[in-house]
């Protein structure tokens, strides 16, 4: 049993509904992990088991060395955790600063409050009842509030929504900052890109098993995938005059290839040949998106972290 999370065939069920059926997967140290699914998928579920919030059926799940379901070890947990969940209760009458130094009083060793108000991005708003702050600016109060005790782990649940795009990229500043800092992390999220830019690795769940793990770039073959090149049609041009291995289809020609220096070496030649050019001209292999929505489709596949699937 290492690192920041440990869980070994976790299972739940709500009476005829099993929403985790075997999960099993490790959060190293210093690590930002990453659980992708769809809702309803099981991952609200196995964070609120890790959370201490609910029970499991079986299993073993460690979290910091503390078993979660241990009563006896909750108050230890609770002080050494940090949580930003989707909806966080907090007085409405109260004001920024009011609210995280009385937050702050909950914790044994929590950080200076006018530095979490900084890194959080509330400075100049310290003196604003929350009531009156925006949905963003709520958010990253939330954010404060998770991170003001000082946590070895941080659960961040959705920790974005309703910030624009600044703002954002802010709040993934100070994600990797803790991080760096010995924070290990644990993230849910519906923004592929903000897993793709925050995690060290993810792992998807779907139906209530963990389908696919490994690094971003890896995860449900990424890496061994065809690269795709794809560009508007030249005008004057046919499909018929394009390289053998290039596909027309509404204006747009796509090309699948293992060898993408190669191909794109044999399409440049044709279009300068054919004084053509090639607008558009991009060149990718599928997003991670494109790997979640295929490993989270309907009849998609269902197996357990035993069958490594990168």
């Amino acid at each position: 049993m290492t690192g920041a999370v440990f869980v070994e065939d976790l299972r739940k069920t709500y009476g005829e509904v099993v929403a985790l059926d075997g999960v099993s997967f490790t959060v190293e140290y210093g690590e930002i992990f990453a659980l992708l699914g769809r809702n309803g998928a099981g991952k609200s579920t196995a964070l609120e088991i890790l959370e201490g919030f609910r029970p499991r059926d079986s299993g073993r799940v460690h979290v910091l060395g503390l078993d979660p379901a241990d009563r006896s070890a909750s108050r230890a947990l609770r002080t050494r955790i940090g949580l930003v969940l989707q909806d966080i209760a907090v007085e409405p009458y109260l004001t920024v600063r009011e609210t995280i130094a009385r937050n702050a009083g909950y914790y044994p060793a929590p950080r200076d409050v006018e530095e979490v108000i900084a890194l959080a991005g509330l400075a100049g708003l310290e003196r604003r009842k929350v009531k009156t702050l925006s949905g963003g600016q709520k958010r990253r109060l939330d954010l404060a509030l998770g991170v003001i005790g000082n946590p070895g782990l941080l659960f961040l649940d959705e920790p974005t929504t309703g910030f624009d795009p600044n703002a954002r990229r802010d709040a993934w500043r100070l994600v990797r900052d803790l991080c760096r800092a010995g924070t290990s992390i644990v993230l849910t999220t519906h923004y592929m890109e903000e897993a793709q830019a925050l995690a060290d690795r993810v792992a998807v769940i779907s139906g209530g098993r963990i389908v696919a793990e490994g690094t971003p770039s890896t995860v449900g073959g990424r890496d061994a995938a065809m690269t795709r090149i794809r560009f508007v049609l030249p005008g004057g041009s046919a499909a018929a005059d394009l390289p053998p291995a290039a596909v027309a289809d509404d204006g747009w020609v796509t090309v699948q290839t293992a060898e993408p220096t190669r191909t794109l070496h044999e399409l440049t030649g044709w279009a300068l040949r054919h004084d053509a050019v090639l607008d558009r001209l991009t060149v990718d292999r599928p997003s991670l998106e494109d790997a979640y929505l295929r490993l989270t489709a309907p009849g998609g596949p269902r197996h357990t972290t035993g069958e490594s699937v990168r």
